[in-house]
């Protein structure tokens, strides 16, 4: 680490020049920080104490420790969010966000308290043994919280579509046959059940009725997806990522709300490794065993490419679908769209016709389309396609 000088008096009050670079450890909750500084060096950690989460507290805190250019502090990516890592950098100060599963634990350590978790934070940070994540810009902040609450939305929804139809099976009611669940054909029908019971039909309608609030929900926010797609930050990223198959507006738009910004990848690799599709290794000697998938990484991106990559099963085709999503985009990024849909369906029916198991053959099939979209995402435009 660069070390910066710090001005300071000896006893007899002659100055000198020493490099006295302060590694601080935050352990943050809801209304408190603990505060514990590493210094430069060996010296043992000291606990400084603990502070009122709020920004007055944490500029006295500053002027406490020291000058900006000696700091250098961290704390653990949590429910708190990014604002004190904001806060910090518009005081020119290093701050860098920890990710807690990367950081070492001691083998039979079972007392934790915020104390020690601040101290052991600022010893590793010194030590370098502490990895940061990437921190997104306010901007892709808001967008990840707008296709993350989509997220939780449809999966209220079909927890309210299993309550409703179990309970329908319970009192053995079933639609009439030829009824698709969830069509037109079908809310119709359920419109017209008539229950004997008073409270079986009070039942059928707070049930029912939670399922049509969470779908106006859904509209609302698919609503606001679909404007961010057209005009906002990353518009000209989501439609350059549309143009892949099995990619729409909300798997595109979610796309770049996770990742935020492509160009932190140098590799396809480093994608697919921050997506956890890569499959585990462990090597000794001459002797190399690769395992299950890591799963470590971005778990929300892992699913959208999952169910992306369904669609590879299919054969080569520009549908019309496609074809309006791909209109007007320039021709190299096209050109990568249909070669991701040549590569990607044959590696499904090789890998299936070695007998491998669906599932496993449609994971490895979207580890390769990560590759993909990272090319896509890194592609500069190019000559523009005539619709």
């Amino acid at each position: 680490r660069n070390k910066i000088p710090n001005q300071s008096y000896n006893t007899k009050g002659a100055s000198h020049m020493n490099y006295n670079t302060k590694y601080v450890g935050l352990d943050v909750s809801k209304e408190k920080i603990a505060v514990a500084v590493a210094d430069e060096g060996r010296s043992k950690p000291r606990y400084i104490g603990m502070i009122n989460y709020t920004v007055e507290a944490i500029r006295k805190l500053i002027k406490r420790l020291g000058e900006p250019e000696q700091l250098q502090m961290c704390y653990e990516a949590g429910p708190t969010g990014y604002g004190l890592y904001r806060l910090l950098k518009s005081m020119d100060i290093k701050c860098e966000v920890i990710a807690p599963s990367l950081i070492p634990q001691k083998p039979g350590s079972r007392v934790k308290t915020d104390k020690r978790d601040a101290i052991n934070l600022a010893t590793l940070y010194r030590a370098g043994e502490l990895t940061p994540i990437y921190v997104p810009t306010e901007d892709d902040e808001a967008l990840r919280d707008l296709v993350r609450a989509r997220e939780d939305v449809k999966e209220d929804e079909l927890r309210a579509k299993h309550r409703l139809t179990k309970f329908l099976l319970r009192n053995e009611i079933r639609q009439p046959k030829g009824t698709k669940k969830w069509t037109v054909k079908y809310w119709e029908w359920l419109r017209q059940l008539r229950l004997p019971r008073s409270s079986s039909r009070v039942v059928f309608q707070e049930y029912v009725q939670q399922l049509i609030e969470y779908q106006q929900r859904l509209t609302i926010l698919e609503q606001e997806i679909k404007a961010q797609a057209e005009s906002g930050v990353h518009a000209p990223l989501i439609q350059k990522l549309m143009t892949l198959r099995g990619i729409a507006i909300i798997t595109a738009t979610s796309l770049a709300a996770e990742v935020g910004s492509f160009q932190r990848f140098s590799q396809p690799s480093g994608f697919m490794s921050y997506t956890g599709l890569v499959p585990s290794e462990s090597s000794s000697g001459d002797a190399r065993r690769l395992g299950a998938i890591t799963k470590t990484g971005n778990r929300h991106i892992r699913k959208l490419l999952i169910e992306a990559a369904w669609s590879y099963r299919h054969k080569p085709a520009v549908g019309r679908d496609l074809k309006r999503r791909q209109k007007g985009q320039p021709t190299n990024i096209l050109s990568i769209s249909w070669k991701a849909q040549h590569r990607l369906h044959k590696k499904y029916y090789r890998l299936m016709g070695r007998g491998k198991e669906s599932g496993k053959a449609i994971t490895a099939v979207a580890r390769e389309l990560a590759g993909f979209i990272w090319a896509i995402a890194n592609e500069p435009d190019g000559e523009m396609e005539l619709a």
